[in-house]
């Protein structure tokens, strides 16, 4: 790895003329070390050859492939016996840039899951599931989160543990991911509505955990957009859309980065599904519970949404 460059640079292209003739000439270990033995000054030929233990036949034939690839900078000065060839490098460091595909060409997969579409829960009340029209089931009692209608839910709530999804994969195995990304509508929950409400919601991709994001407040008061008019204003009317993101380098909530997590951590080539899971832990700093709104609830016409970029 270079991190800081000396002296003249080139930057050879591997798939032009000059870039192969570059990389052909590098192939040999001899001509190499000609280009390490150039580094401190210019030598003649005798020097070199006497310096690499090599005839000065062998020693003409190497510089002349290292000439015609425009490594050497050579030149004839008057010497003992005649002419000598002076030979010195032309750069001091080589950069091969190999192609790489636009973000133009890479494809996207974006996938909509509804917020009652979760596979597996885990929650504490407070806790509740309500849909475009009613409640569904009891309030305050987990088990409502197993009821059949909890597949048209358009707001869920509860006080601690998680949600999960799976979401099928729809790339190759081959596929060079570029980056994956999870938006959804989201804010604490406290009794009715409150203002100054943190609380730390976390996100898992495949079980491992990405990071958190702690939201002020539990918002209400004004009806939202969305939230259908039988719900009434005193209760949560809405959430704010964040936005997660994974890429090479580490994760991130709406461009900010909360944790070293990277693409390779997630283990996304060799399952069937794509875990996601959202909560709040037990043992968070701010335990304040979580509401999560689907596209017919809040303000944000959006389900949970997957989006996957690769190559």
């Amino acid at each position: 790895m270079v991190s800081q460059l000396q002296g003249p640079v080139l930057t050879v292209v591997p798939d032009t003329p000059d870039g192969q003739a570059v990389l052909k000439a590098l192939a040999s270990t001899k001509r190499v070390a000609i280009l390490q033995l150039l580094a401190s000054h210019p030598k003649n030929v005798s020097e070199i050859a006497d310096a690499l233990g090599m005839p000065m036949s062998t020693a003409n034939l190497h510089i002349t492939a290292l000439e015609q690839a425009h490594l050497l900078l050579t030149e004839l000065r008057p010497g003992e016996r005649g002419l000598q060839k002076i030979c010195a490098r032309a750069y001091s460091t080589i950069l091969i840039q190999f192609p790489m595909l636009a973000p133009d060409d890479m494809q996207t997969i974006e996938m909509s899951m509804p917020i009652g579409a979760f596979v597996d829960c885990d929650i504490t009340p407070t806790c509740g599931l309500a849909s475009e029209e009613v409640i569904i089931g009891m309030l305050d009692d987990p088990s409502s989160f197993y009821e059949p209608e909890r597949a048209s839910a358009q707001l869920l709530w509860f006080h601690k543990g998680y949600v999960e999804y799976r979401y099928p994969k729809r790339f190759m195995s081959h596929a060079l991911l570029g980056s994956l990304q999870v938006s959804f509508e989201a804010c604490s929950e406290a009794p009715m509505h409150h203002e100054d409400w943190p609380s730390d919601i976390t996100l898992w991709i495949n079980e491992v955990e990405i990071g958190t994001w702690t939201s002020p407040a539990d918002f209400g008061g004004e009806r939202a957009v969305l939230t259908p008019t039988w719900w009434q204003t005193n209760n949560t009317q809405h959430g704010l859309l964040k936005i997660w993101q994974v890429h090479n380098e580490g994760s991130y909530v709406d461009g900010q980065q909360v944790s070293g997590v990277c693409l390779d951590d997630l283990d996304l080539h060799d399952r069937e599904y794509i875990s996601v899971r959202i909560g709040v832990k037990s043992d968070a700093k701010h335990v304040g519970g979580i509401n999560l709104f689907g596209k017919k609830f809040g303000n944000y016409p959006q389900d949970i949404v997957l989006n996957i970029r690769y190559f």
